[in-house]
């Protein structure tokens, strides 16, 4: 009978016992950890000579971790983000694997302290009202493929959902009564509620009407009556894209019309904390990078306003003691 090693049972408990069971971790979810342990675990193999099935903790020490993260950097090209989501599920195992595995502590502990690295906030890619409106006047709304589209480009802007809560829409998701909404299956299986407007009511209605069918039927299908896909959607929004004169040079993705929604609801005067609750963030941090967005673009406005012969820039406070907090 062949000998299963501590980490290949933690591996097959963390899968199936954390992730799915208690967890109920999304497909998407599974996949991305599935193959950060992978990864991992094929590395330390190819270092030790060993099968992945005879790898012990003392094979997977802080040491081997780090030199697999600067691996994946320099060798597989991994960008920083992607060094630190690998790092995540990393931790997530480890730390599934302490109490069980009292034996490795110290071995544990040492790569549950690997920090993530810094990583330079992410450029927020978003849409003016006016591009907002030359994107949505794209589809060809004499045809059927073209009244999706609009109503669909137009639910995205309007309520932000990702663009795999876009695409899996039932119509049972859809209450257009008194206080009309979606109620769609987010990230980490949450169920959120968006408001919708009295614009995108009778945008909603008009295409049922169309599109007819029953309760579990897709609200936006394919020819075939299927969900579309994730790069189905964001080709047919690079090709209504490529059409704007006002987008020419820049790649608009699903994500762009997620941002584009909590941007305009910021400018609106909407809390971030309704904000981060509106698009399905665990945490308020997270939607901190559209009051970065918002604050840039102010701060590039009052730039374009200061008079000829002036340095551009940020306010400086004479007083030393204001520079100093300011500073900070």
């Amino acid at each position: 009978m062949a000998v299963v090693t501590a980490v290949a049972a933690t591996v097959q408990a963390f899968f199936t016992d954390r992730l799915v069971a208690q967890k109920q971790a999304s497909p998407h979810t599974i996949a991305a950890y599935r193959d950060a342990v992978r990864l991992l675990l094929l590395f330390v193999s190819n270092r030790t000579a060993k099968q992945l099935s005879k790898l012990d903790f003392a094979d997977l020490d802080a040491a081997t971790v780090a030199a697999f993260l600067e691996h994946l950097e320099r060798e597989r090209g991994n960008t920083v983000r992607s060094r630190n989501a690998r790092l995540a599920a990393i931790h997530s195992l480890f730390a599934f694997a302490a109490p069980h595995h009292p034996e490795h502590s110290d071995d544990i502990a040492r790569v549950l302290a690997i920090p993530a690295k810094r990583t330079d906030h992410r450029v927020v890619e978003f849409l003016t009202d006016e591009e907002t409106t030359e994107l949505l006047d794209q589809p060809d709304r004499a045809t059927r493929t073209g009244r999706r589209d609009h109503t669909m480009l137009h639910l995205a802007v309007q309520t932000g959902l990702r663009a795999s809560e876009l695409a899996a829409l039932r119509r049972r998701d859809l209450h257009l009564g008194t206080g009309p909404h979606v109620s769609c299956l987010g990230k980490g299986r949450k169920r959120r509620v968006t408001p919708l407007t009295a614009q995108s009511v009778r945008l909603i209605e008009t295409w049922l009407a169309e599109r007819g069918g029953g309760p579990d039927d897709v609200l936006f299908p394919t020819s075939r009556g299927g969900p579309l896909s994730h790069d189905a959607l964001a080709q047919r929004l690079a090709l209504y894209a490529s059409r704007c004169p006002r987008l020419v040079g820049r790649t608009i993705t699903p994500h762009a019309l997620r941002h584009t929604a909590a941007m305009r609801l910021l400018r609106a005067g909407v809390d971030i904390t309704v904000i981060a609750l509106w698009l399905g963030h665990e945490s308020v941090a997270t939607t901190q990078i559209y009051l970065r967005a918002d604050m840039e673009l102010k701060q590039r406005a009052l730039d374009r306003t200061t008079p000829t012969g002036t340095k551009t820039g940020r306010y400086k406070p004479a007083d030393r003691l204001l520079a100093f907090l300011e500073a900070l």
